[in-house]
C-alpha cells in the first residue's frame, strides 16, 4: 500500500514538473512583493541592493557558516547583497565567487576578491567552471524559483534547486566545509534536510526574522561537510 502511494505521489510530481517545462529550475529574482518595510529601508540605508542581506546576517550570527579566510561560493548571487555582506565580513581575508543568470550590482564587480560566473548553475558547463574554482570552504544559496502561484509546483522547483546545491557541494565543497541554502516549505523539505543530516556533522532548519511572515521560505544550514568514505568530525568553530 505504501509503495503504491509513493509511486502515485512520484507520478504526480513528475506531471507537475512536466507542465513547468524548461523553466523548472529557473531561479530568476522576483520583484519585491508588498510594501517597502523596515528591512527594505534599512538595506537601502546601508548600501545593499536587497533586504535579503539581513537574513544572512542573522543566520551568520546564529550559526556562523562563514569563517575568516574562507573561500565562499554564492549560488544565485544577484543582485549581490549576500556577496557584498560576505566580502565585508571577510575583510580581505578570503574570496567570493558568485554565480547567477543575471549580472550582479556593479559595485561587486569592482571589489577585490570577487569573481563572477555568468550563467545557470544547473547546466554542466557552469558546474564545470564552479568545480575549477573550488574547492570552497562554504557554499551559500539564496536561489529561488520564479513563483507561479502553484504551491505544489513552486515547492517542487525549490527542492530541485536545493538538490542542485547539494550536488555542487559533492564536487566543490571542502571537507569540513559549510553549506547554507534556501528552500520553500510545504513540499519536499524534510527529505532535503534528512539528506543534509547524512552529509554534514550538523544540519538544521532556521527561519530568520527578516523573512516576511507570509513567505514559505526557510533556510537549511549544514556544518562540517563529510565527504563520502570519511568518518564524521565535529564542525569547526
Amino acid at each position: 500500500m505504501r509503495s503504491q502511494l509513493g509511486r502515485g505521489l512520484a507520478g504526480k510530481r513528475k506531471r507537475v514538473l512536466a507542465l513547468a517545462g524548461p523553466l523548472a529550475l529557473c531561479y530568476l529574482r522576483q520583484a519585491m512583493k508588498g510594501k517597502p518595510d523596515f528591512y527594505w529601508r534599512k538595506s537601502k540605508e546601508e548600501g545593499y541592493p536587497a533586504r535579503s542581506v539581513f537574513k544572512l546576517q542573522e543566520i551568520q550570527g546564529k550559526h556562523r557558516p562563514i569563517r575568516s579566510g574562507n573561500k565562499v561560493l554564492d549560488l544565485g548571487a544577484s543582485p549581490g547583497s549576500w556577496s557584498l555582506f560576505i566580502l565585508d565580513l571577510l575583510a580581505g581575508s578570503g574570496a567570493v565567487t558568485g554565480v547567477d543568470l543575471n549580472p550582479p550590482d556593479a559595485r561587486l564587480l569592482a571589489r577585490k576578491g570577487y569573481h563572477f560566473i555568468h550563467g545557470d548553475f544547473s547546466t554542466p558547463g557552469i558546474r564545470q567552471q564552479i568545480e575549477k574554482e573550488g574547492p570552497f570552504d562554504a557554499i551559500v544559496s539564496d536561489a529561488a524559483p520564479s513563483t507561479t502561484g502553484s504551491r505544489t509546483l513552486d515547492t517542487a522547483r525549490s527542492a530541485d534547486i536545493a538538490r542542485l546545491v547539494l550536488g555542487i557541494c559533492a564536487t566543490s565543497l571542502a571537507s569540513g566545509g559549510n553549506c547554507l541554502l534556501k528552500i520553500f516549505q510545504g513540499g519536499e523539505e524534510k527529505e532535503i534536510l534528512a539528506r543534509m543530516r547524512g552529509l554534514f556533522s550538523l544540519a538544521r532548519a532556521f527561519k530568520p526574522k527578516a523573512s516576511r511572515s507570509e513567505s514559505m521560505e526557510t533556510y537549511f544550514v549544514g556544518l562540517g561537510y563529510i565527504p563520502p568514505g570519511r568518518p564524521p568530525s565535529a564542525p569547526t568553530g
